[in-house]
């Protein structure tokens, strides 16, 4: 039975009763009925629901940052962010869909052949707990300016989200069954993608979780589209701006507790300047106050689940047991809730734990190299290939380094952070397709060619 779980007191909120099969197989039937009207829609017709919705958004966003704080922990101005970064992922495609989806023509000799954009039908969309609403949306704006429908199976501790994402879209207008929710157990997503009423499955979750879902669509020779673990870099190099660099460093390493796929879990520092470097972070990250994370002061909020805490430490104590130098935190918080400290570790190889593995909570690892080519070498010795920052004044520099890390996406100068108006996603076990931008948008689309002959007169 999913539950709603506070994560900073450790208190169950509500519970809520998982959906019957014959929901789901209604939920199912209405969303084909649905979707088969909504792709008749032009483009610009089916915009004014993005717009509406982002609206609906806006009108209550305090209500839903208390929830997304309430159900998984994260400090309410991060929360406020979220919902106000949902709102702008649907204002963007309701400005630039018809744009993005506009037909092509394309020179074939004496006759025009043109390649059109049509939706693919019912999108399954698998997201994860961290974003519990911008994960949704940056999914369902294109989704639905395409001509998708979509049904929702969420993370299992985010149940009220969840619910509150289905009622929010259909008071902002949209028809009976296009975009649904289904409480269900993980072990019937299975039988959602082997389903013919779903045409494609998108997943943001983890690599383990990513292995199955694609196993499972690729049986059933359905388009998926994979957002994975990742075990980012964040390079900084001698002539880097130390005090901005440590800035952003803290700040992609500590937003969402350290629980976002896109975290720069690895400081991969240049020997020359890493003493300096590592005591600005380490004076940054002591100052975060960490807390009631419905308080606005809150930096620093609970884990979302205890089992996250308990990983985490057991990450923390083997990096440190293999000869890491532990400058803050490296202990749970005794009482209730989830919380774990900002913890900085240094001195940090390859070899330990906080390194070769995802950590996903507060813990920064700082790895200190030779030079650019080792940092690069660092850089890319991970099974993961999400994002990376590279801290450097020399911007030619950057341009020569930039070819030669293994990323779905490399911020200059800046930390790694997701933009409608960009493609996202990872290589390696980070998965695969793009989400966001033009690139996203077409990942859910049949790419149709139409060619026409000249016309043939009796």
């Amino acid at each position: 039975m999913p539950s709603s779980l506070n994560p900073a007191t450790g208190e169950r909120v509500a519970d809520h009763d998982l959906h019957p099969p014959e929901h789901v197989e209604t939920v199912l039937r209405a969303a084909v009925t649905a979707q088969r009207d909504w792709r008749a829609i032009p483009v610009g017709g089916r915009l004014p629901l993005l717009r509406a919705t982002a609206r609906e958004l806006r009108a209550d966003a305090e209500r839903f940052a208390r929830l997304i704080t309430l159900e998984m922990g994260k400090p309410i101005t991060e929360a406020r962010a979220e919902i106000e970064k949902s709102a702008w992922t649907l204002d963007h495609y309701a400005e630039n869909a018809e744009r993005y989806l506009a037909p092509e023509t394309v020179p074939s000799g004496a006759t025009e052949s043109t390649v059109v954009f049509e939706p693919l039908g019912v999108l399954l969309a698998i997201m994860p707990w961290n974003y519990p609403f911008w994960q949704f949306f940056r999914f369902l704006a294109p989704a639905l300016a395409a001509g998708n429908g979509a049904v929702l199976k969420h993370a299992s501790n985010v149940p009220a989200c969840a619910k509150a994402l289905e009622e929010l879209v259909r008071r902002a207008g949209a028809p009976a069954g296009l975009c649904a929710t289904v409480l269900v157990e993980p072990d019937a997503v299975a039988g959602l993608i082997a389903d013919d009423r779903i045409a494609a499955v998108t997943l943001t979750g983890s690599t383990h979780v990513g292995s199955l879902v694609a196993a499972q669509a690729g049986a059933h020779l359905k388009k998926h589209v994979l957002e994975l673990g990742g075990s980012d870099p964040f390079v900084v190099l001698a002539d880097a701006d130390l005090d901005e660099a440590a800035t952003a460093a803290v700040r992609s390493r500590y937003n969402t507790v350290g629980q976002s796929c896109v975290n720069a879990k690895r400081l991969i520092v240049e020997e020359s300047v890493a003493d300096a470097f590592v005591e600005l972070v380490a004076e940054k990250a002591g100052a975060l106050v960490m807390g009631d994370p419905l308080d606005d002061a809150t930096q620093i909020g609970p884990l979302a689940r205890a089992d996250l805490r308990d990983t985490l430490h057991d990450q923390v104590r083997r990096t440190v047991a293999a000869g890491a130098t532990l400058l803050l935190g490296g202990s749970p918080v005794p009482g209730p809730g989830f919380f774990y400290p900002p913890t900085l570790l240094d001195h940090v190889t390859p070899e330990m734990a906080a390194f070769s593995e995802e950590t996903f909570g507060p813990v920064a690892s700082v790895t200190r190299v030779t030079g650019a080519a080792q940092a690069i070498e660092l850089a890319n010795r991970t099974a993961y290939g999400l994002g990376a920052a590279l801290w450097t004044a020399d911007l030619d520099q950057a341009r020569r380094l930039v070819p030669l890390i293994d990323a779905g996406a490399v911020f200059v100068n800046g930390m790694v952070a997701s933009d409608p108006r960009l493609p996202f996603g990872g290589i390696k076990k980070s998965g695969y397709g793009r989400e966001l931008g033009a690139y996203g948008i077409r990942e859910f689309v049949n790419v149709k060619t139409v060619w026409f002959g000249p016309a043939v007169t009796s």
